[in-house]
């Protein structure tokens, strides 16, 4: 008779409480009165490479939802995008994604 051989089971593991796993930031670019929708179109296929039909479908969010989640990256990667907004003359903030 041969004796059974123990099952090895790996430990589970539990995230302290509190703590967030590294959890994707967004750039939002909000809608502003002095940007025309062509020129926001153009921003987001210059910077970002969107193709035009994507790009259109952001810019129709910012004009009629208020804002549109343009970029998802770390948090350095945002602030660049945030920057880069700037640099346009676009509104644009960051927030961690939900």
């Amino acid at each position: 008779m041969s004796a059974a051989s123990p099952v090895e089971v790996e430990p589970e593991i539990i995230p302290e409480e509190g703590v967030a796993l590294a959890s994707p930031w967004v750039t939002l670019v909000w809608d502003d009165p002095v940007n025309l929708m062509s020129y926001v179109t153009y921003v987001f296929t210059t910077y970002f490479g969107y193709s035009k039909k994507q790009a259109e479908r952001l810019m129709l969010e910012v004009h009629n939802d208020g804002r549109s989640v343009v970029s998802t990256g770390t948090r350095e990667e945002m602030e660049r995008d945030v920057q880069a907004m700037h640099e346009y003359g676009l509104w644009a903030t960051m927030e961690r994604s939900e």
